[in-house]
């Protein structure tokens, strides 16, 4: 089975991502060796000090957030952490984050509003962690809070979404007024897995899904959802990772500044029609 994982690896380095099928940028998305939020950090940030806890219940390993100092200019940094082995896997349980997870980030990104600080958000996860113990704690509530404040949080917010993001998981740290999306990143309300099991009954579909869900980043640059896809090297992020932090570096200085001539009424009404005009809608009237 090694022998044949390698080997189909091998076969998606060498393909454009034009050629590539929807589920085999999905397989691309999901290799352990892609790069993590914590890579990204450790890469573009001079210097970070993590903030720990949300103050009410406990601290979420699935969220890392702090304050880093990327090319020489400020950010507070929220960012889902996936784990790269069993161990960190484990211990970050897999990127799915519990409510305080949630509030924990906006607690971080409050105090970048209250510092006038941009933020940096750093989307990779499977969903919210979907177990009794996150719905006893009021998981559906964190997010909508989440939804809520960061519609009008008054400083800038750069999202990037560097792997997996899916439904309400990835959304409750994804509005900003800029949303940059590696090539072979995915974001979805559903997994394609749980797309077929809903659809067709039989999670074997997971293709048929992937290909029918539109989740990966021309199709939402051409539905409005995200703003700018950030190019990978051939074969994705983890082929060449120095390659990609520069390019997600690049992305993000360049749209800081940006946002910073932006009026900050501007920004949140900016912000707001971005996510209002989402979607297209029609009426069909009978005569």
């Amino acid at each position: 089975m090694i022998k044949l994982k390698k080997k189909s690896i091998s076969s998606e380095n060498k393909k454009s991502p034009s050629s590539l099928t929807p589920w085999e940028r999905v397989m691309i998305c999901r290799r352990s060796e892609r790069p993590r939020s914590i890579d990204y950090i450790k890469n573009l940030c001079s210097e970070f000090v993590e903030i720990f806890g949300d103050r009410l219940f406990g601290d979420d390993h699935a969220i890392v957030s702090g304050l880093g100092l990327i090319g020489g200019q400020k950010f507070v940094i929220v960012a889902q952490e996936k784990g790269c082995e069993t161990e960190s896997r484990l211990y970050r349980n897999f990127g799915m984050p519990h409510p305080e997870g949630y509030r924990k980030a906006l607690r971080v990104m409050k105090l970048a509003e209250k510092f006038h600080l941009p933020v940096l958000s750093l989307l990779d996860t499977p969903g919210a962690y979907p177990g009794l113990t996150a719905e006893e704690r009021g998981q559906g509530s964190a997010i909508a809070l989440n939804l809520f404040e960061m519609a009008r949080l008054s400083t800038p917010m750069i999202v990037v979404l560097i792997g997996e993001g899916c439904s309400g998981g990835a959304l409750g740290m994804g509005v900003g007024d800029v949303i940059g999306m590696l090539e072979h990143a995915y974001y979805s309300v559903i997994s394609p897995e749980g797309c077929a099991s809903i659809l067709w009954q039989d999670s074997s579909k997971n293709q048929t899904a992937a290909k029918a869900l539109k989740m990966h980043a021309e199709d939402l640059l051409a539905f409005g959802v995200i703003d700018k896809i950030i190019k990978e090297p051939q074969g994705g992020a983890d082929q060449d990772p120095k390659a990609t932090f520069e390019n997600v570096k690049q992305f993000i200085l360049e749209e800081r500044e940006r946002l910073s001539e932006i009026s900050l009424s501007k920004l949140l009404e900016d912000r707001y029609q971005k996510f209002r005009k989402l979607g297209v809608f029609s009426t069909n009237s009978r005569s």
